[in-house]
């Protein structure tokens, strides 16, 4: 019997970094009632990430993208006046401008100290933050299949989303540096490929069972089926400092899933490609962001990644615009076009040293720079 068609409802999880608003240092120790009024004003979408400096928020779950809209104005909005009580700033971004890993101290909870002890240096490297996005495919092995074949295009997701070219103090000479310390961690990158659900389901079995992992929510692949929402979780972004772009990235995920299922009800769907192949535009990704060339497989030549998004658009044009969501789609072309957070990043950062700041200097031109993004495009209440 063939699937049900997808209601494709959306959920986004954002993690943002909290500095202080003067010196653009991380919070390491954000001051006592910070999280509460959080807590206050945002309940259950707002929660602990693994180290003190950081925050996530979570949308409720939301029809279209016009609603996604509504909701991360709203929570930004409030963590950000949250912040500015305590004399701190939001930033919208997957790494810091210098902040040193080893300096930081993690949440006090249960779950933070086991991955602190499993992982040792490797979780307490984790000064990244990254954007999720849930899309609702209820039947189980719709939404394996539509995972397989989503995979192809997580490095254009990511390209777009690019927000953490600096580590620890240093221009890295890449636009995406959060998955180079992410992929460290066991479980992560690119998932498998698996032919139905129950296959899903055999290996979260025989992983409990072993012992090697009894917590699907720390298989931390850049897609995945959601351990506790009937959901496929996208996980390869970086956060986007824009909201716009981050609404840009939602809806064409969304549009792609749809027209995934549309090649399905016409018992067609998307060629599955080598992992090793899209691991290299995976790599194209971070490298270069928007501004290099990735691989179009089926033509087996190198792309400027500019023509690649416009294809892209054009082959889900249909979708987006019975979801509601071509002025997001569109939004892909402007985020080439002007670059994505990370270009502006390195653009504030030389453009600085060119104007005869120091390095110190100019990275914190870069963290007063995200800290105006991180709100610019957030209307005031």
């Amino acid at each position: 019997m063939a699937p049900r068609e997808p209601s494709l409802t959306l959920g986004v999880e954002e993690e943002y970094l909290l500095v202080d608003r003067e010196t653009g240092d991380l919070a390491v120790e954000p001051p006592k009632g910070f999280m509460e009024g959080c807590k206050a004003a945002l309940g259950d979408q707002v929660t602990h990430e693994f180290l003190q400096a950081q925050v996530e928020i979570g949308t409720e779950v939301c029809k279209d993208v016009a609603a996604v809209r509504r909701e991360l104005v709203r929570l930004r909005r409030t963590i950000a006046s949250c912040a500015a009580g305590h004399g701190l700033a939001l930033l919208a971004v997957s790494t810091h401008p210098w902040a040193n890993w080893r300096e930081q101290k993690p949440v006090d909870m249960d779950r933070y100290r086991i991955l602190a002890e499993d992982f040792q240096s490797l979780a307490r490297r984790l000064v990244i933050c990254g954007m999720h996005v849930h899309a609702g495919i209820e039947d189980d092995d719709l939404r394996v299949d539509l995972m397989n074949q989503c995979v192809y295009f997580l490095p254009h997701l990511l390209a777009l989303s690019s927000s953490s070219p600096f580590w620890e103090g240093q221009e890295t000479g890449l636009k995406s540096f959060r998955p180079t310390i992410f992929g460290d961690m066991p479980r992560s990158g690119l998932p498998e490929t698996f032919n139905s659900f129950a296959e899903w389901q055999d290996l979260l079995g025989t992983m409990a069972r072993t012992g090697v992992c009894d917590d699907p929510t720390k298989i931390w692949w850049d897609i995945r089926p959601s351990a506790k929402h009937p959901t496929l979780e996208m996980r390869a972004c970086d956060v986007c400092t824009r909201l716009d772009d981050a609404l840009a990235v939602a809806a064409l995920y969304q549009s792609i899933l749809a027209f995934l299922f549309r090649l399905r009800s016409q018992n067609q769907s998307w060629r599955l490609y080598r992992r090793v192949l899209v691991e290299d535009n995976k790599w194209r990704a971070q490298r270069y962001g928007v501004e290099g060339r990735m691989a179009d497989f089926g033509q087996q030549e190198l792309k400027p990644f500019a023509d690649l998004v416009e294809e892209l658009v054009g082959l889900v044009r249909r979708e987006a615009e019975g979801l509601g969501c071509l002025a997001e789609l569109d939004r892909a072309r402007d985020i080439v076009a002007g670059g994505t957070s990370a270009d502006g990043q390195v653009r504030v950062y030389r453009g600085a040293l060119a104007d005869g700041a120091d390095e110190a200097e100019a990275r914190r031109a870069v963290v007063m720079w995200l800290i105006e993004e991180s709100l610019a495009d957030v209307p005031l209440a």
